[in-house]
């Protein structure tokens, strides 16, 4: 059964920091990414990377104060958050897929493999 896990998700103050991590089990993902989706709104990408990890993207709202990483060893992806915002609040889905180019990783509709979800909540 292939199966994508987040967790770390939590109440965090402004300017804080979370971990995210995304853990797959019954395959390996070539291409993974993160979206979220905030009350209201629609959902959005986050950052994508590649299998090796030499190639990631990430949306303008989170470059610079997030970094995507993955630890092929343990099938798991990650996302640390810095400097968050009351902005970044929202439930966070990891997703996975065979490789896809890169043009077309924001894009919800080209991952197959999603997770359930974890809630980030940012306070101000």
């Amino acid at each position: 059964q292939v199966q994508l896990v987040e967790s770390g998700g939590g109440l965090v103050q402004a300017g804080g920091s979370l971990r995210l991590s995304c853990a797959a089990s019954g395959r390996t993902f070539s291409t993974m990414g993160w979206f979220r989706q905030a009350p209201g709104k629609e959902g959005e990408f986050v950052a994508g990377i590649s299998w090796s990890g030499g190639n990631t993207y990430y949306a303008d709202s989170v470059k610079g104060r997030f970094t995507i990483s993955r630890d092929n060893t343990k099938n798991t992806m990650y996302l640390q958050m810095n400097s968050l915002k009351p902005e970044d609040t929202a439930v966070y889905y990891c997703a996975g897929d065979n490789w896809l180019d890169g043009s077309s990783w924001s894009r919800k509709s080209e991952f197959g493999s999603w997770g359930q979800g974890t809630q980030v909540l940012v306070s101000s």
